[in-house]
């Protein structure tokens, strides 16, 4: 049976809040973890402000073991652990689980960039004003690095969007759900080009609000 668009609306818009909604705590919670252990591959590394070669060579492993699994097959392969967390393997909480995984090594590389952008000159000053390493972290490298932090926090965003709705191939909901689900099972085209439309939409939303923050950040 042929679906109306316009009366499919409704659904289309729960669909969006349901990305949004997985993407937006998928973000917070992989930043939380992400931020801090790229923090400290920087400063464990050789030469760095707290250099411990075993510590950075560990934090190194886990996170290209989790970088090199490609988000489908995490998906599918942590089921129970997210069955055992949120008590469902479906649904956007459930969604949240392996999109935290995925997404945490690869915001902890990308600030690691961030960080090694900064100059060492100015991390040499600081030291030599007898600052901290911990002074050094809070007040040097991320004021510093802020801005390029913000621009690869939102390549992290839209890579989540796309993530999210590769969930949909099980049962993860939000717009990827509602493309598979009615646009390639029932052949609902015009719902496929909604969403997808969609999708473009936020990203280019996405992009557009890092490109300005960070743009204010480095004229500060």
């Amino acid at each position: 049976m042929q679906v109306n668009l316009m009366d499919f609306w409704p659904r289309i818009l729960e669909a969006t809040n349901q990305t949004l909604l997985m993407v937006g705590i998928s973000l917070l919670a992989a930043t939380l973890i992400g931020l801090p252990l790229g923090i400290a591959l920087v400063v464990t590394k050789d030469g760095g402000l707290l250099e411990n070669k075993p510590i950075f060579n560990a934090l190194s492993s886990v996170v290209n073991f989790f970088r090199s699994i490609p988000f489908i097959i995490l998906l599918v392969a942590i089921l129970p652990i997210t069955r055992f967390i949120v008590g469902s393997s479906i649904g956007t909480a459930a969604a949240v689980v392996p999109l935290v995984i995925f997404s945490a090594p690869y915001i902890a590389r990308l600030v690691e960039s961030s960080l090694l952008e900064v100059k060492s000159g100015v991390i040499e000053a600081a030291e030599a004003m007898g600052a901290t390493p911990w002074q050094i972290i809070a007040r040097v490298y991320i004021p510093e690095a802020l801005s390029s932090i913000v621009l690869n926090l939102t390549i992290a965003t839209i890579g989540l969007v796309g993530a999210s709705a590769m969930a949909g191939f099980v049962g993860g909901g939000g717009l990827g759900d509602l493309a598979i689900s009615y646009g390639y099972q029932r052949f609902e085209t015009d719902i496929m080009i909604a969403t997808v439309l969609l999708l473009v939409v936020i990203v280019q939303i996405t992009q557009t609000i890092g490109n300005v923050v960070s743009k204010k950040i480095r004229r500060q």
